[in-house]
């Protein structure tokens, strides 16, 4: 097995071969392990391994060799030491919270995270005591001053969804660090092949892997990672709870990370390309994405991205009415709220992935009725381009 505290190859070469633990069959395509329990040499065996005395697998909600691949080669990618696969990405967020949270502990969060993660935080962690103040993303003043004695972490999205704001991990890290305060960043827009937010010193990662790490919308996961000693808890809150990652969907995510890289690259560049082109379109009025240069942290993307990221929105003249009759009228593009897919996805954040937030929370947020968001996938730019009729 590959030493997951350092990348040892180039980040391809892991992407296609980390983690990798062959059966006795000596199969080549990693196996996929459609069981759920394990059978024991004798009962000695059996007490061991139910213990944690010895290592090995015990039953699949929480041991399961094809999910060991996934997050072991996710790790290597990460440049963790651990890796937990779950069930979803909003389950990644739950096994986090639940596992480094306690009734009366404060929260300090990004404005700018998905609609449903602000739902789960308002909606349900509240019932439990938990407290969560809501920041601007970028203003590292307004960090500072959230503060508490009780706060435990610190959650962000860079880039955000659906406006791309970004902040700089590395500064943000050492407020964090100075308090004591753990940080968790959602690494879902840019995955470890644009953006390593634990070398900019973030202490957790949290992916869906439903997006760009599958890259084909084919099946939902989420990983959560970071050092093994704040894995620890991760790992116990899954196992009792069983937001478990089914064997099937690692396997898929298998496939998935071994084009992660040209992928990335790929959708990238169609995303940098369709941005300056909305952006000199008249019927445009803002166009948000990190590789603009009129992008406000364009910087900061600079500095601490590789690329800009496959994901841009941008707010047409006209309103809610303007912004649906677009989308309306595309016929290649695909109208769904998903992203991270090969084919490029259109969708209206205010009236799907925002839809349940207040008028104030999504006025808070920025995400206005004229917004759109697209999920720039790997067809031909120009085809892209014309299916807009901008």
């Amino acid at each position: 097995m590959p030493n997951m505290k350092k990348n040892t190859k180039n980040f391809e070469t892991d992407a296609v071969r980390a983690g990798i633990e062959r059966s006795q069959f000596g199969e080549h395509s990693e196996g996929l392990f459609l069981t759920s329990s394990f059978v024991f040499k004798n009962a000695q065996e059996a007490a061991d391994r139910f213990s944690g005395k010895t290592d090995g697998n015990v039953y699949s909600r929480f041991t399961n060799p094809t999910v060991k691949n996934f997050e072991d080669r996710l790790a290597s990618l990460e440049g963790a030491q651990q890796c937990i696969a779950t069930s979803s990405g909003m389950s990644a967020i739950l096994a986090t919270f639940m596992a480094l949270c306690k009734p009366g502990d404060h929260v300090v969060a990004s404005k700018s995270i998905f609609g449903t993660s602000i739902q789960l935080f308002n909606n349900f962690f509240s019932k439990w005591g938990l407290r969560v103040t809501y920041v601007q993303l970028s203003d590292l003043e307004a960090w500072k001053n959230a503060v508490e004695k009780n706060t435990k972490l610190f959650f962000i999205e860079t880039p955000s969804n659906p406006l791309t704001e970004i902040v700089d991990i590395q500064k943000l890290s050492l407020i964090s660090k100075s308090a004591k305060i753990k940080l968790i960043v959602d690494n879902c827009f840019c995955t470890p092949a644009i953006q390593k937010p634990l070398e900019l010193g973030a202490d957790i990662v949290i992916h869906s892997a439903t997006k760009y790490l599958d890259g084909q919308g084919r099946c939902l996961g989420g990983a959560v990672l970071g050092k093994k000693n704040i894995m620890k808890n991760v790992y116990i809150f899954l196992r009792n709870s069983g937001v478990t990652l089914s064997p099937f969907n690692a396997w898929i995510f298998l496939k998935g990370l071994e084009t992660l890289q040209i992928r990335m690259e790929r959708q990238s560049e169609n995303a940098q390309k369709l941005a300056s082109y909305l952006e000199s379109s008249k019927n445009i009025s803002r166009v948000f994405y990190p590789g603009l240069k009129s992008h406000a942290q364009f910087s900061i993307a600079n500095k601490q991205q590789k690329l800009g990221g496959a994901v841009l929105s941008f707010e047409v003249n006209g309103g809610k009415k303007a912004a649906w009759k677009l989308i309306n009228q595309t016929k290649l593009l695909s109208i769904t709220a998903n992203l991270g897919d090969t084919k490029t996805t259109i969708t209206h954040p205010a009236t799907t992935t925002h839809s349940r937030l207040t008028q104030a929370e999504r006025d808070d947020s920025g995400v206005s009725d004229s917004l759109i968001r697209i999920a720039v996938g790997l067809e031909n730019i120009e085809d892209i381009k014309a299916d807009l009729h901008i």
